[in-house]
């Protein structure tokens, strides 16, 4: 449980990069995560679960969405799963907890045992993530952003 729940923080950490660095508008970075947290998860399978994450957000800036997020987590350059999440409507001038559905596939090298493992260091140690997202702001403008290779460590309490 407690990889799963990693898994949704790491989900949940990169939905703050893509917020942070979505838009052009200068009160844009003032974005901030106030909480992170799993609603549930649900093995779909033994490669696959979904998960709903919760995601606090201070948005002190215009209203924008986030859609097709997808990405890869790695470790030490070895692929341990790839996500896909849902859309992310964050409002404007606000303070909430939004959530954010989510699926994450194991690589074909990577068992839930392994995540497991990976758990019990409690260490996002050489742990990255590449991800690509749609950003729309209200009115139908938007972009594609991508990130790669972010060092989740830094993250890490």
């Amino acid at each position: 449980m407690k990889a799963l729940r990693k898994i949704g923080l790491v989900l949940a950490l990169v939905a703050a990069l893509f917020a942070v660095s979505g838009c052009a508008v200068t009160k844009i970075r003032e974005i901030r995560m106030t909480s992170v947290g799993v609603k549930y998860v649900v093995p779909t399978s033994s490669r696959s679960l979904d998960a709903v994450l919760l995601l606090g957000i201070d948005n002190p800036s215009i209203s924008f969405t986030a859609q097709d997020v997808s990405g890869v987590v790695m470790q030490y350059g070895r692929e341990l799963a790839r996500f896909t999440a849902g859309q992310l409507p964050v409002q404007a001038k606000s303070v909430q907890v939004y959530e954010l559905p989510c699926t994450v596939a194991l690589s074909e090298k990577v068992s839930l045992l392994d995540l497991l493992a990976i758990a019990a260091r409690r260490s996002m140690e050489g742990m990255t993530v590449d991800v690509q997202l749609r950003v729309s702001l209200k009115g139908g403008k938007g972009t594609v952003l991508s990130f790669k290779g972010l060092d989740l460590a830094q993250f890490s309490q």
